[in-house]
């Protein structure tokens, strides 16, 4: 039987959770367990999918077609286990659920409460498809004390009545804030942080408390004392230099020996050699290169977070460390543009994805300036439709572009209508809702033999890889694409529908309509962005 671990936030937002959760859990792994995470939202969207990056940042998506919470990628990156549809939960996806049962009549005239009905899905969804594993844990979004989360406190409450707290562990994260005026930090807000929790019926057993200097040991014993925990179960959780310094800092103090310790369980010590592998690549770096990453949310790091971290993976895979430029697309639709002082100094162009046709034409400016100045392009998704667009404007036709933005005498980019899943021929029309209906999650692409990206496969003849997006590059425009040198050298395997355009007379060019930094990893890093970073390092040496 699965054991669950509950973890909980308290005092403020973005105390980082989920790195706290994919770190225990990396942590177990290395210990041998065979893991899984999963994240409660108790917002009520049905999914992050129709919410804008500046509210909620990117939107992951899993192999299975789920559009899902951005720290599912944390999860992702640090344990390696796929995340699934069945890992992500939202308040809406449970009240429309709830309120569809209703309605068909399954409750029998019963009177339908939040408790059991709400509180049973919840712990239904907790405990699904858990056979197979040794640890749970699960992230309860948002903070203790907010009425949203009040329904997901009171289910993993009568958990733990009805599983025995020798099968679950509640781990609080919480702030320790430091007062510069006094030089004291502060633990009174984690009291009341730990009495509002308990209130609710969750007494903590594991406190992970964020500060910003050291936790001394007399604080330490005060914050056991009034909490009701083991001094020894008061882990301090200061800054990292990295996100991927933070499995190693927790394990050095002692968080995953306090968790194996609530569960009476004698695991062997871990091994955690791939962390400080990845840890020595991060901080000793033979390098540098500077990317510039030309979009429309780049006000919002967390919009991109996933494509951050792969551009991360792919210096680490070159041992070098990545500059990130983030420019506004917008910049370069204005007349006295500078996109040659931004962009010259640059040692590679990425373009990603986005929707809506702010910044396009920026975009598709950044595109021409790589094509022309030989400099490294990385096209994905809409970054791919632009590199399109741009082609076929350069073989003359100025009207190019995409319905997506509007009617156009020429459809470049148009929005998919039909393609086939594993679940059958999939269809959609121009008014369909937009939550859920895009060409989501993991499908093939057939790579063209002796291309460029297949050599960065390995001499892959077919690849998987995640999809999000509603609109795609128009077939029928492949022989003037081609007549200008972008080849299509990925294909759908019915062969509709383009997968990867590359010019083979360019240093590096690729465009993509996955997004293959949702597959990225520190210790397996994605091989386009491994081989864009090294194109990048071959660009910086030349100037």
């Amino acid at each position: 039987m699965a054991r669950f671990i509950f973890i909980t936030g308290g005092v403020v937002s973005s105390l980082g959770k989920g790195l706290m959760a994919a770190s225990l859990a990396a942590l177990l792994q290395a210990r041998g367990y065979r893991v899984r995470i999963r994240k409660f939202d108790p917002y009520l969207n049905v999914d992050p999918g129709t919410m804008s990056p500046y509210q909620h940042g990117e939107v992951y998506v899993t192999d299975d077609g789920a559009e899902t919470d951005l720290d599912l990628g944390h999860y992702e990156r640090f344990t390696g286990v796929s995340a699934r549809q069945a890992d992500n939960i939202t308040s809406g996806r449970i009240y429309r659920d709830i309120i569809t049962r209703e309605r068909r009549g399954d409750y029998l005239g019963a009177t339908v409460q939040v408790v059991p009905h709400v509180t049973d899905a919840i712990k239904a969804f907790a405990r699904a498809e858990t056979d197979d594993l040794d640890f749970v844990l699960c992230e309860i979004g948002g903070t203790v004390g907010d009425i949203e989360s009040l329904p997901f406190i009171e289910a993993i409450r009568q958990l733990r009545n009805e599983m025995g707290r020798d099968q679950t562990c509640s781990v609080h994260v919480t702030l320790v804030p430091y007062i510069a005026a006094a030089g004291e930090l502060k633990t009174k807000p984690t009291q009341h942080s730990v009495r509002e929790l308990t209130g609710l019926g969750v007494q903590p057993d594991v406190l992970l408390c964020r500060c910003e200097q050291p936790l001394p040991d007399g604080e330490r014993g005060k914050i056991a004392q009034f909490c009701n925990v083991r001094k020894e179960a008061v882990i301090p959780a200061l800054d990292a230099p990295s996100i991927y310094s933070v499995p190693l800092q927790y394990h050095a103090e002692g968080l995953d020996d306090e968790v194996l310790r609530h569960f009476g369980l004698d695991a062997p010590a871990p091994d955690l050699s791939r962390w400080h592998d990845i840890v020595d690549r991060y901080q000793h770096p033979e390098g540098e290169v500077t990317i510039a990453v030309v979009g429309k949310y780049v006000g919002l790091p967390d919009a991109y977070k996933s494509l951050n971290e792969a551009l991360v993976h792919g210096g680490m895979a070159n041992r070098v460390k990545v500059n990130i430029s983030w420019i506004d697309a917008e910049i370069f639709e204005k007349e006295d543009s500078e996109i040659a002082a931004l962009l010259e100094p640059m040692h590679g162009i990425l373009v990603p994805g986005g929707f809506g046709e702010r910044g396009t034409e920026g975009k598709i400016a950044s595109v021409r300036f790589a094509r022309e100045r030989n400099i490294p392009f990385f096209g994905i998704c809409l970054g791919m439709q632009m590199a399109c667009i741009e082609g076929v404007r350069g073989a003359g036709i100025a009207a190019a572009s995409s319905t997506e933005f509007g009617a156009t005498s020429e459809p470049v980019v148009g929005i998919i209508t039909e393609w086939m899943s594993k679940e059958g021929l999939q269809t959609r029309g121009a008014d369909t809702d937009l939550g859920g209906t895009m060409r989501l999650g993991a499908y093939d692409a057939v790579l063209s033999a002796n291309s460029h990206v297949s050599s960065l496969y390995d001499g892959a003849v077919t690849i998987s890889e995640r999809h999000r997006h509603r609109y795609e590059v128009n077939v029928a425009y492949r022989e003037t694409l081609e007549k200008g040198g972008l080849i299509f050298s990925g294909m759908s395997p019915d062969g509709l529908l383009p997968e990867i355009v590359e010019r083979p007379d360019h240093p590096w060019f690729i465009g993509v309509q996955f997004h293959p930094e949702l597959k990225s990893k520190p210790f397996d890093p994605h091989p386009l962005f491994a081989g864009f970073i090294a194109a990048a390092l071959t660009q910086a040496r030349l100037v």
